[in-house]
């Protein structure tokens, strides 16, 4: 596994950087197939916040990927709670990968959010404008392995292509808490 440590406005020690080579190293017993780990260590410049130490990883896997972000009051802090963070969605990973693999343990219980949660008060905004562009590479895969993806990055939409139809589709998050999908029709006229 590929371990590549970066820094931003900020110096890290190599003790610091040996002892997170060695932490993230042991992650490859929940994800054997993690091929490469990118750590960057930064600092927080504002005297007012008190973890000024932050530390963010993105974790690739065969057709997966996670990332996670810490805050610590020295790098060795932020680096700990990145580990576990890690750690937890990789554990959460392979829960789901084994019970893909055998149906007859799978937990049947649903994760809807009950009525008196979705009752929250829409402000809109008077100006809509973006704030931020992103490139993403959009991945052939299955509607169970974008939903999958989605919920590891902790986002309420995921763009992928749809391996059964080939087309563009969106899935996203629901108000009742279950999943939608969203699918492009080839054009037939042209």
């Amino acid at each position: 596994m590929d371990i590549t440590i970066r820094t931003n406005h900020c110096t890290v020690p190599d003790d610091v950087r040996a002892l997170a080579t060695e932490k993230l190293g042991k992650l490859s017993r929940f994800a054997a197939d993690a091929y490469r780990i990118e750590v960057e260590f930064s600092e927080e410049r504002n005297p007012r916040i008190h973890e000024k130490q932050i530390c963010e990883a993105t974790v690739r896997l065969r057709k997966v990927v996670i990332k996670a972000h810490a805050a610590g009051i020295d790098q060795i802090a932020a680096l700990d709670r990145l580990v576990d963070k890690v750690e937890h969605q990789l554990q959460k990973l392979h829960s789901k990968r084994v019970s893909r693999t055998h149906p007859r343990r799978r937990d049947l219980v649903t994760h809807a959010l009950p009525i008196e949660d979705l009752a929250v008060p829409f402000e809109a905004e008077e100006e809509g404008r973006v704030v931020k562009v992103k490139k993403v590479a959009i991945l052939p895969m299955t509607q169970d392995e974008a939903a999958l993806q989605m919920e590891l990055l902790a986002h309420d939409f995921f763009v992928f292509t749809n391996v059964e139809s080939g087309c563009a589709s969106v899935m996203y998050r629901r108000q009742d808490g279950h999943l939608g999908l969203l699918e492009t029709e080839p054009d037939v006229e042209a």
